[in-house]
């Protein structure tokens, strides 16, 4: 090789190469193409300077894409020629930790590999049954990291220093675990607050453990004993929500379709909701009366391990009182779950962000959370500022934008209380500080009395206001890189409307810019407000009265009296089923969100049933025909049925309807996690000729508003 023939380039990689093992992939690529030079983070991504031969150096750029690590993405890769400087060899260097942190992306937390699964189960392994192993493809990652650029010294893990054995392992090319920042032993890292054997026997003995994990602590109890799980659900308070599993055999418990076991088995690990087997040994109290099951397989070594030692199913749920954030500090969670837990299986490991589990259903996520967060969500339209999207009230989350990427926080729980605000406060400050990013813009709901609204207005920026059923559809639209013009079916149970009134029930004309109204369900008052959400009877009662129906339910006579002072407007769609489930005695108090149209769903099963004839958007109407097809002496389930059908119905008509040549069809909002609802409206959309978009990488629920709020909030800013 001539000296001419000699070339020297630098290249910068952006997009997820921080975390994922790509600079020991690097220094192996670069060692099988012959080159010299080094590689390292920074602020902004990876570094890379490499020297050789001008065809190595152009295959090696080839490589560096589509070779890359599975966990890793590469969003954009720029080249530059640079002098040569006669480098041989190839190395990794430290960490330029004086660059600018602007760009740098921090992967998520990532279920335990097979390799380091086949180590844990070794006996010969010097990490054997070790709760906390990883190499460069496993392990903790958001949740741990303090700051970018990715080293140890920047994570939890600086605190533990590396044996001669863990050393050697980190400093050789040829190991898996080189250059793995959170790499540890037995000898040298983390270790449990109490013998693992006594926590299995906790649970064994019908206690509840409380289990420190990746994201936070967790609340565990054997699934199959039914006074375990009911002692579970009297201290969390939580009467009836179903709990999630942990199983390392879900087929014995559910039917398990592929797709379903590609997500079971996926990096993500997220909860799966499975359709439950007659029969599978789970106590009742685990998912009253559901006929579905959410289960997860372990995803850390310390579940695997638990597992393993307790040989069946344990409930595995939030750390938390019912609808408190998770708890993840160690001093706040034996304070917060003193009551609730027998033990405590903690480490010390520090848990630097918070981050619950995510749920999956078979096409959809309904909570984005850990395995998910905080990988970037494209924009289809680049914000020219930096921004902070708050989000809604349920569901909480919210949204970080820079450039072209939207970086949409872990689920937060529901922000009506002290502990949920200050939660979305510290880790909105986290995500900022990992990030670099100093918002010069916030998006926020309408709703004056929302807590992300209010800390929205106090923040003293440019605020741009964004309709609640907008930002759904917007969610739904920028996801599939969309900006529109689309017509949209929007339903959940509430949403701030620009009249003032409580939408719910709406087809919208909108892009990302704007919007128009084009049809809605008929207002009708709420009884007693709040009230009338946790006791759909009300809603019911109100809707018989005006048909001048019979009104079954004796309290009914009081609760009208105050129909002048608290009853707000509402077109809410989950209100119509709560109604309809409460006049089919499937539900007439809930413990939950959405209870009552999750059981009626329930109900209708997979019946088959023709549709009504009914004009979208007159709900006393249809709640009159629930009634009056109970009074016919017909099955609650056909009239189950028949309800969703005239829902999916009479919407695809309307929309039909109101076309006026558009042919794209969003379908958002949380009513439309009813797979039966959304699956009819599909096909009826799709038999008018329509393509339907739905969602797919963020929730349909309130969830996925701060990302739509974000999306709106770019496209206002660019035109301005």
């Amino acid at each position: 090789m001539t000296v001419s023939s000699v070339e020297r380039r630098r290249f910068r990689a952006r997009g997820v190469v921080q975390g994922v093992g790509f600079r020991p992939f690097v220094h192996r690529l670069a060692s099988a193409h012959r080159l010299g030079g080094f590689v390292l983070n920074d602020g902004e991504g990876v570094v890379i300077e490499a020297e050789g031969p001008g065809a190595e150096l152009d295959a090696f750029a080839v490589d560096l894409v589509d070779a890359a690590p599975g966990l890793a993405h590469v969003d954009s890769l720029v080249a530059e020629v640079v002098a040569p400087c006669g480098e041989r060899e190839f190395g990794i260097r430290a960490s330029d930790g004086a660059a600018v942190a602007a760009a740098a992306a921090i992967p998520p937390d990532v279920a335990t590999c097979d390799d380091c699964l086949r180590e844990l189960f070794d006996p010969g392994d010097r990490r054997f049954r070790y709760p906390f192993l990883n190499c460069t493809q496993c392990g903790p990652r958001l949740t741990i990291v303090e700051s970018v650029p990715y080293d140890r010294a920047r994570t939890t893990m600086a605190s533990f220093e590396l044996c001669a054995d863990c050393r050697r392992e980190y400093e050789d090319p040829s190991n898996r675990r080189f250059h793995a920042e959170p790499v540890a032993c037995p000898a040298c890292g983390p270790q449990l607050s109490m013998p693992l054997a006594d926590a299995v026997g906790v649970l064994r003995d019908g206690g509840i453990l409380a289990v420190k994990g990746i994201g936070g602590y967790h609340l565990a109890c054997d699934a199959e004993n039914e006074g375990a799980v009911a002692r579970l659900r009297a201290r969390k308070h939580r009467e009836e929500k179903p709990f999630a599993l942990m199983s390392g055999d879900p087929a014995a418990l559910c039917l398990v379709e592929p797709e379903e076991r590609e997500l079971l088995r996926s990096p993500a690990r997220p909860i799966v909701l499975l359709r439950r087997l007659w029969g599978a040994r789970v106590a009742d109290s685990v998912a009253p009366g559901s006929p579905w099951l959410g289960v997860m397989l372990p995803y850390t070594p310390l579940h695997h391990l638990l597992w393993h030692d307790l040989g069946r199913p344990f409930v595995l749920t939030s750390g938390n009182l019912s609808d408190e954030p998770i708890a993840f500090d160690d001093h706040e969670a034996r304070r917060r779950l003193a009551g609730v837990a027998d033990a405590f299986l903690g480490n010390d490991r520090r848990i630097h962000r918070r981050c619950e589990d995510s749920v999956v259903r078979r096409g959809v996520v309904l909570r984005r959370s850990r395995g998910y967060a905080p990988s970037p969500l494209p924009l289809p339209v680049e914000t020219p500022v930096p921004l902070v999207a708050a989000g809604a009230e349920l569901k909480s989350t919210f949204c970080v934008a820079r450039g072209g990427e939207a970086f949409l926080s872990a689920h937060l729980g529901d922000l009506d209380s002290e502990p949920s605000y200050r939660a979305f406060r510290n880790d909105l400050r986290l995500y900022l500080e990992m990030l670099a990013a100093e918002p010069a813009a916030i998006a926020c709901d309408l709703h004056p009395e929302y807590l992300s609204t209010k800390w929205a207005h106090e923040q003293g920026l440019p605020l741009v206001e964004v309709q609640h059923h907008h930002a759904h559809a917007a969610a739904c639209l920028a996801e599939h890189g969309e900006e529109g013009p689309a017509l949209a079916l929007v339903f959940d149970g509430t949403g701030y409307g620009t009249d003032g009134t409580l939408w719910g029930g709406e087809l919208l004309r909108t892009d990302l810019a704007s919007f128009e109204r084009l049809a809605w369900l008929e207002p009708a008052p709420l009884p007693g407000g709040e009230a009338a959400v946790r006791e759909p009877w009300r809603v019911a009662a109100m809707h018989l009265e005006r048909a001048g129906l019979p009104v079954p339910w004796p309290e009914w006579e009081k609760v009208r009296a105050g129909l002048t002072v608290n009853a707000p407007l509402s077109s809410g769609m989950g209100r119509l089923f709560d109604a309809a489930a409460a006049v089919l005695g499937v539900r007439d108090r809930v413990s939950y969100e959405g209870q009552a149209a999750i059981e009626l769903e329930q109900l209708a099963g997979f019946v088959e049933a023709e549709p009504w004839t009914w004009r979208f958007g007159g709900t006393t109407a249809l709640v009159a025909r629930v009634a009056d097809e109970l009074a016919s002496g017909r099955p609650r389930a056909e009239i189950a049925a028949a309800f969703h059908e005239t829902i999916a119905a009479s919407a695809a008509a309307e929309t039909y309807a109101l076309a006026d040549g558009c042919d794209t069809v969003v379908l958002s909002g949380g009513s439309f996690q009813n797979r039966r609802l959304a699956a009819s409206t599909r096909s009826r959309l799709e038999a008018y000729g329509f393509r339907v978009l739905e969602h797919r990488l963020v929730p349909p629920n309130d969830g996925g508003v701060s990302y739509g709020q974000t999306a709106v909030a770019a496209r206002r800013l660019a035109c301005a």
